[in-house]
């Protein structure tokens, strides 16, 4: 199947800022721009009987980069698509060649 990356992301990771009293707050800031083809994924009900929770996963297409590089994501960042985030759940490889990653995700209520 043939790889299509039209929609260009936002790739962030998660830094602690200081928050004026003493302590940390989180924070997010940019790691760079990429092209991906995004997918849904099966979804699926979660949460407590009381409280249900509808999780919708997404599979996010992108061009490999090498391990520890700044352009290869990593689980606990994420992609921003406007007001869209996605949190990067896992990063695989796509096939044997090692030319695309493949990252499960989840969108995420914009904060």
């Amino acid at each position: 199947m043939r790889v299509q990356l039209r929609r260009r992301l936002v790739l962030e990771r998660q830094v602690a800022v200081p928050d004026g009293a003493g302590g940390f707050a989180a924070s997010w800031v940019l790691v760079g721009h990429l092209w991906a083809e995004v997918a849904p994924g099966a979804g699926r009900a979660g949460g407590a009987e009381e409280y249900p929770v509808a999780r919708q996963p997404f599979r996010v297409t992108v061009r490999a980069a090498a391990p520890g590089a700044a352009s290869r994501p990593v689980a606990g960042q994420r992609f921003r698509d406007g007001t869209r985030v996605f949190a990067i759940q896992a990063v695989t490889e796509r096939d044997p060649d090692g030319r695309y990653l493949v990252c499960a995700a989840v969108e995420e209520e914009p904060a």
